[in-house]
C-alpha cells in the first residue's frame, strides 16, 4: 500500500510559529514522505498566504486565523478547507491539545481512520479544562488510536489511562543533520566569550523551564551557566540574576544551529531544569543527547526522565531542588571520566530511540495498520 494521504490538522504549522509540535509536524512530514505518505498540513495564521504552499516533501494550507481564545486558534474559512481536504485525505492526523480540531472532528463526523499525536495535557487552563472535559473525551472516544511520546507521559496521565486500549508509544525523533557539522570559527568565538566548563541551557525562556532554580543553584558558586534562549521570563531572570549578584549566568540569546553545535561542543553538559508536566517531552534533550552530552533534568513525570535516564545518561533531581541540582553539576565537574560514559550512553539512547527515521518508521506502521482495518 504506497503513497497515502495524509492530513494534519493543528492550530499553527512552520513558518509561521516554530514550537515543539511545529517542529515535530515538519520533520513528521518530510521523512515519511520517503516512506510513501503525501502529507498536507492545515493550520491558522495570522496572515496566511493564498495558496497552497509548497514545502519541500509535504504541502501546507493555511486559513485565516479570526480570533485567539485560551491557547486556541479559531477560523472560519478553515471550515470548507477541512472539510474539503479531509475528503481527499486517506488518514486524519490531529495533534493534541487543541480544542478547536476536537470540534471539527465531530460536526463534520468524520469516519476515515484518525490519529492523535496527544502532546500534552492541558496544564495551565484548569478551570477552562472543567468546561472542555466533555468535548475532549468525545473526541479522544472517536478517535481510533492516540500516540503519546513516551512511557512516562502515558502512565502519568489520567486522560491517557482512560484510552489506554488505544494508545501506542512513539517517542518523538529528531533529524540532526543541521547539528552533524562543528564549525571552528563559531568555537573559538564562544571560547573567547564564556568561561572554560560550563554547564548549558537552551530554549526557550518559559515560565515553566525552572530557570530561577537553576540561578538559585549556581548563586554563591564558580559553577558557570550559558542560558541559551530568549521570550518569556527573560527580563525576570536577568532581574533575579542581577540583584542576586549571580554573574556566573551568562544570557546568550538566541543562536543560530551552528552556534548551538559550538556550544555544546565547548559546555561540560546539559541542564534542563524545567519543573512543571508543561515540559512533556523535551526536545533539547534529545539535541544533547544527539551530541554525546551528559545530561541534568528533573523528575515531572514525562518524556524529560524517558530521555535522560537517571545515573545512565545523566543525573535527575527532584524539581525546583536548588542543592539537588548544584550538587549533580559538582558531581559532573568532579568525575570526568562518568560525565564522558554519560555522554556516550546519552548518544546511543538517542540513536536507538530518537531518531527521525525511527519515528517516521512508527507512524507509517500505525497508518498501514488502520487502513488494513
Amino acid at each position: 500500500m504506497n503513497n497515502i494521504k495524509v492530513l494534519h490538522f493543528y492550530k499553527t504549522a512552520i513558518p509561521s510559529t516554530i514550537g515543539g509540535v511545529e517542529v515535530f509536524m515538519d520533520t513528521l512530514c518530510d521523512t515519511t514522505a520517503d516512506l510513501g505518505v503525501n502529507s498536507t498540513i492545515l493550520a491558522l495564521s495570522k496572515d496566511p498566504a493564498p495558496d497552497v504552499v509548497a514545502m519541500p516533501k509535504y504541502k501546507l494550507v493555511q486559513a485565516k486565523q479570526n480570533f485567539f481564545i485560551a491557547s486556541t486558534g479559531f477560523s472560519f474559512s478553515v471550515v470548507s478547507k477541512f472539510r474539503k481536504l479531509a475528503a481527499a485525505a486517506d488518514i486524519i492526523h490531529y495533534h493534541f491539545p487543541n480544542p478547536f480540531a476536537d470540534i471539527l472532528h465531530l460536526a463534520n463526523q468524520i469516519k476515515k481512520p484518525s490519529v492523535v499525536t496527544y502532546h500534552s495535557d492541558i496544564i495551565k487552563q484548569k478551570h477552562l479544562l472543567k468546561i472542555y472535559n466533555p468535548l475532549m473525551h468525545k473526541f479522544l472516544a472517536a478517535t481510533d488510536k492516540i500516540i503519546a511520546t513516551s512511557e512516562n507521559y502515558f502512565n502519568t496521565s489520567a486522560v491517557l489511562q482512560k484510552y489506554a486500549d488505544k494508545v501506542e508509544i512513539i517517542p518523538v525523533g529528531l533529524d540532526i543533520k543541521n547539528l552533524s557539522a562543528l564549525n571552528l570559527e563559531r568555537v573559538a568565538y564562544w571560547q573567547q566569550r564564556l568561561p572554560a566548563n560550563f554547564f548549558l541551557f537552551v530554549g526557550a525562556l518559559r515560565y515553566y523551564k525552572g530557570l530561577h532554580t537553576a540561578l538559585d543553584a549556581i548563586k554563591g558558586t564558580n559553577l558557570q551557566l550559558a542560558i541559551a534562549g530568549s521570550g518569556g521570563i527573560e527580563n525576570e531572570l536577568k532581574n533575579y540574576a542581577q540583584q542576586h549578584g549571580i554573574s556566573n549566568a551568562h544570557f546568550v540569546g538566541n543562536i543560530s544551529e551552528q552556534d548551538k553545535v559550538a556550544l555544546h561542543h565547548l559546555s561540560k553538559a546539559f541542564v534542563f531544569p524545567s519543573h512543571l508536566r508543561s515540559e512533556a517531552f523535551g526536545l533539547s534533550l534529545v539535541e544533547a543527547a544527539a551530541l554525546k552530552k551528559p545530561m541534568i533534568s528533573c523528575e515531572i513525570g514525562t518524556g524529560t526522565s524517558f530521555i535522560n535516564v537517571d545515573q545512565q545518561t545523566g543525573f535527575v533531581v527532584r524539581p525546583e531542588a536548588a542543592p539537588e541540582l548544584r550538587a549533580a553539576m559538582h558531581r559532573l565537574l568532579e568525575n570526568p571520566d562518568t560525565a564522558t560514559q554519560f555522554g556516550i550512553n546519552a548518544q546511543q539512547r538517542y540513536l536507538d530511540l530518537f531518531t527521525a527515521t525511527k519515528q517516521a518508521e512508527s507512524y507509517v506502521n500505525v497508518y498501514r495498520q488502520l487502513l488494513s482495518r
